[in-house]
């Protein structure tokens, strides 16, 4: 990929693991290629105490396959899957009890926010929230009793990129863990165990599954004592991924590669002609020059994914004009599917941040986040084109 001059390089063997890890033929009885989806609610056991699979949500065939992929795109011992990304992310949180504290990103999708303020708190879990591009914002908010610090990056939908393995240090430090959510650019461009992370979380509804027909989540990790916490609450809380949706996900993992590198060209054809547009005031995208984390960005992944937010010339009235008139992007909320979507985060995504923290943000009415999908690209720059000119 001409696009990854100056990145990471792409982990090599990662589409031969993708396609083959964790479904070998030779697994099942009728040796077929296609793992086979096991939607038993319950199990034979072979005698009192002794069983292969106890109850469909202790285990499921399917959903070992999925997380013996999951582990091994990653480089990891373990994988974990749960019922939605925000599921994966109760689990952590259920991990810790009343007077932990956490030190978190400021900006992340609206759905984390919710819990760690209406969730977390109630819990009697102390929440942080700091702008972690700047390092020292990090460190002064670790007190005595901090457990774990947790960040997306890059963002939503600011695509702020925060430094992996400066961060990593700061928790190891300070005994505490430390969770990168990676949804936006998954195991094929960013890889946050291998840059010091403790913890990998993934809403896989996005990118990995990639299809827009799953909702899910997971934890990747080779801290043991958290992988074995969290495969308990998995199962005690009953946030588990049904068997139909984990083979979805498995087979969407075989293609993850093609369509990273599609999504990659595709966004940065699309934010160069937006940078250059008279109706566009600013496009976030870590791909680019103009980006402030365009060198850190560079130094800790492989490359960017499809998702990217702008800012246009005008407010509500102008944005809502916009998705009027876009025929090609869909008006929606989510990322990461083979189509594309656009949305107003203020109003959408990002509705259950309080209007003085989106005003803090710079998350405003004039904001337009795009998922840009799979299509040609000379196709979807022609209809923001059109869009952005009917305002």
């Amino acid at each position: 990929m001409a696009e990854n001059t100056g990145y990471l390089p792409i982990p090599k063997g990662f589409t031969t693991k993708a396609i083959h890890s964790s479904t070998d033929p030779d697994r099942w009885d009728s040796m077929c290629i296609v793992p086979p989806l096991v939607l038993s609610a319950t199990f034979k056991h072979v005698k009192l105490g002794e069983y292969k699979y106890e109850y469909g949500r202790a285990g499921n065939p399917s959903r070992d396959v999925l997380e013996g992929s999951l582990s091994a795109i990653e480089n990891a011992k373990y994988a974990v899957t749960f019922a939605s990304g925000l599921g994966a992310l109760t689990a952590i949180i259920n991990c810790y009890t009343q007077g932990d504290h956490f030190v978190v990103g400021d900006d992340m999708y609206g759905g984390n926010y919710r819990l760690f303020e209406k969730v977390a708190k109630n819990l009697g879990v102390e929440i942080t929230m700091v702008d972690a591009t700047l390092i020292d914002n990090v460190k002064n908010a670790i007190k005595p009793n901090t457990k774990l610090i947790f960040i997306e990056t890059p963002t939503n939908p600011l695509l702020k990129v925060f430094d992996i393995k400066a961060i990593a240090e700061i928790a190891k430090n300070n005994n505490a863990l430390f969770c990168v959510d990676n949804t936006f650019l998954t195991p094929y461009f960013q890889r946050p165990l291998e840059l010091g992370a403790d913890l990998s979380s993934y809403s896989l509804t996005k990118y990995m599954n990639g299809h827009t027909d799953v909702i899910m989540g997971a934890v990747v990790t080779n801290n043991k004592e958290m992988h074995d916490k969290l495969r308990f609450l998995q199962n005690a809380m009953g946030i588990v991924p049904g068997p139909f949706d984990c083979s979805l996900v498995t087979r969407s993992l075989k293609t993850l590669s093609l369509r990273m590198q599609r999504h990659m060209s595709n966004s940065l054809a699309v934010a160069k002609f937006l940078e250059s547009h008279p109706k566009v005031l600013k496009v976030l995208h870590p791909g680019l020059e103009s980006h402030p984390n365009h060198a850190l960005t560079k130094q800790q992944t492989s490359g960017h994914s499809g998702i990217m937010s702008m800012y246009i010339d005008g407010g509500r009235k102008e944005s809502e004009n916009f998705l009027k008139a876009i025929k090609l992007f869909i008006m929606a909320e989510s990322l990461g599917g083979y189509e594309s979507l656009a949305e107003i985060p203020s109003i959408m995504t990002h509705a259950s941040l309080p209007a003085e923290l989106l005003k803090e943000l710079n998350i405003t009415d004039n904001m337009i986040r795009l998922s840009v999908g799979l299509e040609d690209p000379e196709d979807l720059i022609n209809d923001l084109d059109q869009a952005l000119n009917a305002m």
